[in-house]
């Protein structure tokens, strides 16, 4: 898979949508803001269910210029599609090791190793993450950040969707680093602006609707540095926080 096209449908209202169609590509990340109640998350349902035309929104989604048939659609979304919400959580009664051997069995995966995932997840997250700890122990950011470690290296999904990665209280920047390596279409929720600019695009959505899609600017790409440069602080001084240090305005 190279890309996926969405076909204008409709908003809440009933009114068309102000685009033909839109592509999207692997080895991109697309951000999508809007309001809460906005339809950002109806939009995600559309991209995973590949619809046509029998969702909400009257949108169609094709992958590489082709419709996918709604007997396929759940193969194709199970093959194509990884998911990470909000709100994660292990119901597997095994530990970390055993999960990540499971999954590379299934996945037929021989190019890389247990403790590789594993370094990677906890270069994601500040709690660092045991492979002998039982998945259920795991906190929401050992979860979310085991789980994009999962995602780019043993899942060959192609398509990743992630709904608001800044609320796990992992670092992003190294994450989304992580997945764009691994040669991924994303499309990231969020409400913040660091995680929209970094996109080169981010889709707009507005009552049940996409608006409009903006390239980022030149003047937005010289600001996402300050707001990078902002990000790091924030890390730096909820990681002295975690610690018990005494912080002040230079943390």
């Amino acid at each position: 898979m190279k890309s996926i096209t969405i076909y204008s449908g409709k908003d809440k209202f009933g009114n068309n949508e102000n685009f033909e169609s839109i592509s999207f590509y692997r080895g991109h990340i697309y951000s999508i803001v809007g309001n809460t109640g906005s339809g950002k998350s109806r939009l995600i349902k559309d991209i995973e269910q590949f619809v046509n035309r029998d969702s909400l929104s009257n949108r169609k989604v094709v992958v590489d210029n082709k419709e996918i048939s709604i007997n396929a659609r759940n193969k194709y979304s199970t093959q194509l599609v990884s998911h990470l919400s909000q709100n994660m959580r292990f119901v597997l009664d095994s530990t970390v090791e055993q999960f990540l051997l499971i999954h590379k069995e299934s996945k037929n995966n021989t190019s890389v190793s247990v403790k590789e995932v594993l370094d990677v997840a906890n270069s994601i997250t500040a709690e660092p993450i045991d492979l002998h700890q039982e998945l259920t122990s795991l906190s929401g950011g050992q979860t979310r950040a085991l789980m994009i470690a999962d995602v780019a290296l043993i899942s060959n999904n192609p398509i990743v969707l992630i709904d608001e990665i800044e609320n796990a209280g992992i670092n992003k920047n190294v994450a989304l680093d992580i997945l764009l390596k691994s040669d991924k279409l994303i499309f990231i929720v969020t409400h913040d602006p660091h995680t929209a600019l970094i996109a080169e695009q981010r889709i707009i959505v507005q009552n049940g609707g996409i608006s409009k899609v903006i390239n980022k600017t030149k003047e937005e790409k010289a600001f996402l540095n300050k707001l990078k440069e902002i990000y790091d602080f924030q890390l730096y001084c909820a990681t002295k926080l975690r610690k018990g240090d005494i912080i002040n305005e230079n943390c």
